[in-house]
């Protein structure tokens, strides 16, 4: 009795073993960084990897700085795709970047929005500073590209003065569509393709490309992605054809030379 009840303990044993590893290969193989703002189109691009037989991609969408500092202190990842070059540059020299792997990718717009409902009108930069507005909600600019986008362009315009004071800093470019879409601040600078996003806010003002500052996404594999290989076909396919479809679906203007030109 014993003897049946150890074989049948080990056997369970065995069966615990082989699902547990049929479940891990089953996983997520790559790890992907990638600025919040992307959230959406990459992941409709890793659903097409995945029905050519690609592996399966898990995702840490956050700010650009927030990832890049979370990659210099050892958090593993194959891909990064950052929504400015700054960052990116971090890594570069550090030298945590593959050789010939980073490419600019895509481009974006600047855009205010303001709730839906709401009466505002915003046709410049200055307008921000109308006593008739009052919270202005950005990325953070030391962290959040689309913050140090957003206070680009101000300075340019000469707003960025007039309208510091009420200025809410979020830590991403979805934390300032939040912060607009709850009615917290009357208004918001955000990429245009946040703003297609959502349907509790609209543009009340597009940035012209030639005023606002040069918006590029840059993406890279990392030195040591322990995705090895696929992680570079994953890079390919991000670059190629197939996933420029889906960018510009989205309403990001194209970079790369391999996805076709804006």
């Amino acid at each position: 009795m014993r003897r049946i009840l150890g074989l049948l303990a080990f056997s369970l044993l065995m069966a615990a073993w082989s699902f547990s590893l049929r479940a891990a290969e089953a996983g997520p193989k790559l790890k992907v960084f990638a600025a919040a703002s992307l959230a959406e189109s990459l992941q409709d691009i890793a659903k097409l990897y995945a029905k050519q037989g690609g592996a399966e991609v898990a995702f840490n969408f956050a700010a650009s700085g927030t990832l890049v500092r979370q990659i210099q202190e050892g958090a593993p990842a194959d891909l990064i795709l950052s929504a400015d070059e700054a960052q990116l540059d971090k890594l570069a020299k550090a030298g945590l970047l593959a050789p010939g792997s980073r490419a600019d990718l895509l481009s974006n717009t600047l855009a205010v929005v303001v709730a839906a409902d709401s009466p505002l009108t915003v046709t410049s930069a200055v307008d921000l500073a109308s006593p008739q507005l009052g919270k202005v909600a950005i990325g953070d600019p030391a962290s959040v590209p689309a913050g140090a986008y957003a206070k680009a362009w101000l300075q340019g315009a000469k707003a960025w003065d007039k309208i510091i004071d009420k200025a809410v800093p979020c830590d991403s470019v979805r934390g300032v569509l939040a912060a607009v879409e709850s009615g917290n601040v009357d208004a918001g600078i955000v990429y245009r393709t946040d703003a297609l996003i959502s349907k509790k806010v609209r543009v009340a003002l597009d940035v012209p490309r030639a005023e606002g500052p040069p918006i590029r996404y840059p993406v890279a594999q990392l030195k040591d992605a322990p995705g090895g290989a696929e992680a570079g076909r994953f890079l390919g396919f991000i670059e190629g054809p197939a996933a420029a479809g889906v960018f510009k679906a989205h309403g990001f203007l194209l970079l790369s030379v391999t996805a076709g030109a804006p």
